[in-house]
C-alpha cells in the first residue's frame, strides 16, 4: 500500500484523534469516513445559467440570495469534538 506523510496543525491532528471510533482505527479510514460534497455549482456552470435565461431574478430569488448571505458561516466541520 502505498502512503502520504502530510504535515498537520496540532488541533488538525487532535481531531483527527477525537474522531476515531476507537484507538486502533487508523488516520486513514476516519479521513475516508468523512463526507464531502459530491458536487458544488462552478462559476462556468452558473454563467451558463444566466446566458441561457438572463440576469433577472424574481423578488423571492433575491431574497433567498439575501437571505443566505446574512447567514452565511464557514462550511460543517466534518470531524466535529466528541
Amino acid at each position: 500500500m502505498a502512503t502520504k506523510t502530510i504535515s498537520l496543525k496540532l488541533e488538525a491532528y487532535e481531531r483527527l484523534v477525537r474522531a476515531r471510533l476507537h484507538p486502533g482505527e487508523s488516520f486513514s479510514d476516519v479521513v475516508m469516513r468523512a463526507e464531502w460534497p459530491h458536487h458544488r455549482t462552478t462559476a462556468r456552470e452558473y454563467l451558463d445559467r444566466v446566458r441561457e435565461r438572463g440576469p433577472v431574478y424574481e423578488p423571492a430569488e433575491l431574497e433567498d440570495i439575501e437571505e443566505l448571505k446574512s447567514s452565511d458561516r464557514p462550511a460543517d466541520d466534518k470531524w466535529p469534538p466528541a
